[in-house]
């Protein structure tokens, strides 16, 4: 194996272990099993292989086998949920590749398989794994599978769902991030810092007042603000759930659990479908922008009475361009 994959393994091993802890500082209980309703080693997993290619598997199972020894000792049965942690980043990844995503999340449908391929789709393996465990082992009871297997799936879902189009920011597979607009920038910033903590933290339920804020960023930033804003939001009212303070108060643990999931959920479908509209609106505008320049050159060649540089000359045959298509996902090498 080339030193290059084993680095990048090595490296998604570190980076899901830490997502883990920080996932953890904000768990509940639900039906005395530990949840997290955001997860974020998923969505590190999931951009890990959309970056790097399915070489870099053994660093998913490798971080979720630490992260599991370090709240408990191992166990033989600790495998098959360090399978289902694996194998469902590899599913959102091969289901992703088929329905050519592109990872710049650039279109629509990109961002709705991202959605119900890489998030809901997907999780249902790691859920089921999970939870299912703990029921064979005895650990749960056959009539509270359902309530923890949907608090686990969705868990693992948000942190596709607002972790991964984050990390595809960052590392510049969803393109350049621009700052130019700067000014706008820090309005929105300074905005979010006091709408998001009001809606959360107060004792009205104001979350609502975060989606209007929501949509402003999507339209003006794209992905990069849109998600930024969306997991700042979630993970501040999840911390506030934890707590069952501010919009949480007097709250039973599953009306907390289905409100904030809820919550969770609307708001990274707002930003994630909003923003992949939008860039492809531009996109669309763009193409269109320069299809018109092109045109008005050639009809000023014409007039001229000369031959436009991108046509062929008369008694030439054109042949016809085979690369004009975008490939759908860029393909990393897998080692």
């Amino acid at each position: 194996m080339p030193l290059e994959v084993v680095l990048k393994t090595l490296a998604v091993a570190v980076c899901y272990y830490v997502a883990g802890r920080l996932g953890l500082l904000g768990r509940l209980t639900v039906e005395g099993v530990i949840v997290t309703p955001i997860w974020p080693p998923t969505g590190v997993a999931v951009a890990a292989l959309l970056v790097y290619g399915t070489a870099v598997w053994p660093g998913i199972a490798v971080g979720s086998f630490l992260l599991i020894a370090s709240l408990a000792t191992p166990q033989p049965s600790t495998m098959i949920t360090v399978a289902g942690n694996t194998l469902a980043p590899l599913c959102a990844y091969l289901l992703l590749r088929r329905a050519g995503f592109r990872v710049g999340i650039s279109r629509l449908r990109d961002g709705l398989a991202l959605v119900f391929l890489g998030g809901l789709g997907a999780m249902l393996i790691s859920a089921t794994a999970g939870v299912g465990l703990q029921v064979v082992t005895g650990r749960l009871d056959t009539v509270e599978f359902w309530s923890v297997w949907l608090a686990w799936w969705v868990g693992d879902a948000m942190g596709v769902l607002l972790v991964t189009p984050l990390l595809l920011v960052l590392v510049g597979a969803a393109g350049p991030l621009r700052l130019t607009r700067w000014r706008e920038m820090l309005v929105l910033g300074l905005a979010a810092l006091i709408v998001v903590p009001l809606s959360v933290l107060g004792s009205l339920s104001l979350l609502f007042l975060v989606f209007p804020l929501l949509i402003w960023v999507a339209l003006r930033f794209q992905l990069a603000g849109s998600m930024l804003c969306a997991l700042f939001a979630s993970v501040l009212t999840t911390f506030e759930a934890s707590t069952q303070q501010g919009a949480f108060l007097n709250l039973s643990a599953i009306e907390v659990m289905t409100k904030l999931q809820a919550f969770n959920g609307a708001t990274a479908l707002t930003a994630l479908l909003l923003s992949a509209m939008v860039a492809e609106q531009r996109a669309l505008r763009r193409s269109v922008q320069n299809a018109c320049r092109e045109l008005a050159e050639v009809l000023e060649h014409l007039a001229a009475g000369e031959t436009p540089p991108d046509l062929p000359a008369p008694g030439h045959t054109a042949g016809l361009r085979t690369d004009d298509t975008a490939p759908a996902l860029e393909r990393p090498r897998d080692g």
